[in-house]
């Protein structure tokens, strides 16, 4: 087999050996040294040869670490897998002009930047899928970035590439002399020197203790494809009681169940909900036993034409509507409502929308309503409890995105509440790496972190990433545990992705620069 081609396909396993959850983390840092090696060796080949034996490194490591997208879509599997490793590939190419018009050294300082660039992309723009950013390769160690809470994961994608790229050199330089000198000094120091503050930001930190709070979280392990949904409201309330009764004696301040807990139908209508049913006999056991619920939710709201909203959808006889994933608190001073706003592309949103509907009309529709979206709020929410103490409600993917998370907290959230649905990718890396993950949030938020799963892993999380209690993956059950909301802004909150404006703005200046000047 050529060369070129064992080196692609051998940096594709080593980053999917690498990734969390059943990975081996130190890999991470030798990863990008066979795909460094490719990318130079080959540099000078035609575009398509080269193209393709990047875009097959990146296949592999999409394949090894996202194959488990099967389960819940597959379609949606194979769309993810090819278009982020042809967006991979792009960046690269993007390098190899570097490279070509200023010069090998620009294209070392470029192509992290670069890198940066392409992971924001996929927080913002339709087709979202940040979930392979290379940050993320810590979450299973939150001990080696406890300084995310000054950089967030782009910090630890900087990282990453850093020390990569110096050990590239350093074996380069061995290969070609025989000799390493001190050169080794230089990766060794950029994994060690991290660590140690990592390290060290760990043994100063100091929790706030002066309030406190008890909360449960409520896993019902219930499939999705073949049960969840034929349930109705009554049958999840007389559930809900039925579970967290063993619960009550820990007099928890909150109660909090996984992502559509009630979701029968198209939801409950959205404009009625305090006149309710449901939402009455909440309250009325909220009332009894001095709590609060916290619950997912389907909800609803229905316009004439004439009031239809940007984000509706067209349903029979001229009536529009709006469908949310939602969450909302039971509290005797009215309800409140957060609206799930980070959706999942292609079963919760219509990517690009505004271009897709016009060119195609009706005819989606016209096939059973398969573009129906869900519409969203602008702002993050911040409920406050009877206690005073504020939580905030992050719905299943959204816990994937770290500067939209501190969106919370620069609303006052003092205590994180993931509550997602696994299920849909059965027992696979998938609800492992999300579990994994939420670990970074409240490292970059120093928040404690309570997640309730329908199928699991629902458990807390401390303020430095570390998981302190939680079920298993299918189990049915409930857990409490007491937490202690902090109020502290960390730099990341602040400041969010600093990292990406700074890098993007001098990268972006590079690009330019290589179609206004040519290579001596």
């Amino acid at each position: 087999m050529p060369v070129k081609i064992i080196l692609s396909l051998f940096f594709g396993v080593l980053l999917g050996l690498s990734w969390p959850t059943a990975g081996f983390t130190p890999l991470i840092f030798v990863v990008l040294v066979p795909f460094l090696w490719l990318i130079e060796l080959t540099k000078n080949d035609g575009f398509w040869r080269f193209s393709a034996r990047v875009f097959l490194g990146f296949l592999v490591w999409n394949v090894i670490t996202t194959w488990w997208l099967w389960n819940a879509t597959i379609f949606g599997m194979f769309f993810a897998i090819v278009v982020n490793s042809l967006l991979m590939t792009t960046v690269v190419l993007f390098w190899r002009r570097i490279d070509r018009k200023l010069s090998r050294k620009a294209g070392f300082i470029f192509l992290p930047l670069a890198w940066i660039c392409f992971e924001k992309l996929h927080l913002h723009w339709d087709f979202s899928w940040p979930w392979l950013n290379l940050g993320n390769g810590f979450a299973v160690n939150p001990n080696w970035v406890q300084w995310y809470e000054y950089t967030g994961v782009f910090g630890g994608t900087l990282w990453i590439w850093m020390v990569n790229i110096s050990l590239y050199h350093t074996l380069k330089h061995y290969w070609e002399t025989k000799k390493l000198h001190k050169k080794w000094i230089r990766p060794l120091a950029l994994i060690l020197i991290p660590l140690g503050l990592s390290f060290l930001i760990k043994n100063q930190f100091e929790q706030d203790i002066s309030e406190k709070l008890t909360v449960t979280v409520v896993q019902p392990n219930i499939d999705p494809y073949t049960e969840k949904y034929n349930q109705t409201t009554q049958d999840q309330f007389a559930l809900l009681l039925k579970q967290t009764a063993s619960e009550l004696g820990q007099k928890p301040d909150v109660i909090i169940t996984p992502e559509t807990y009630f979701s029968e139908g198209a939801g409950i209508n959205l404009t009625y909900i305090e006149e309710s049913k449901l939402y009455r006999d909440l309250l009325n056991y909220a009332k009894t036993h001095n709590t609060q619920l916290l619950n997912g939710i389907q909800f609803y709201k229905t316009y004439a034409e004439e009031d239809k909203t940007k984000t509706a959808n067209k349903l029979n006889n001229g009536i529009w509507a709006d469908f949310y994933n939602s969450v909302f608190l039971t509290d005797t001073t009215g309800v409140q409502v957060y609206h799930k706003s980070k959706l999942v592309v292609g079963v919760e949103t219509l990517p690009f929308r505004n271009i897709i509907e016009p060119l195609l009309g009706n005819v989606m529709l016209d096939f059973g309503g398969t573009v129906l979206t869900r519409a969203t709020q602008e702002e993050r929410e911040a409920f406050p409890l009877y206690s005073g103490v504020k939580i905030s409600p992050v719905i299943c993917y959204e816990s994937i995105y770290g500067e939209f998370v501190t969106g919370y907290v620069r609303n006052g959230a003092q205590v994180l509440a993931i509550m997602t649905n696994d299920a849909w990718w059965g027992d696979t890396p998938g609800h492992k790496q999300h579990m994994a993950y939420a670990r970074l949030r409240a490292i970059e938020t120093r928040r404690a972190v309570v997640r309730s799963a329908n199928t699991g892993i629902s458990g807390f999380i401390s303020p430095l990433g570390e998981v302190t209690a939680k079920l298993p993956y299918n189990t049915k059950g409930v857990l409490s545990a007491t937490i202690y909301p902090q109020k502290n802004i960390t730099l990341y909150v602040r400041y969010g992705d600093y990292i990406f404006r700074l890098g993007g703005f001098v990268a972006g200046l590079m690009l330019l620069f290589s179609f206004s000047r040519r290579k001596n």
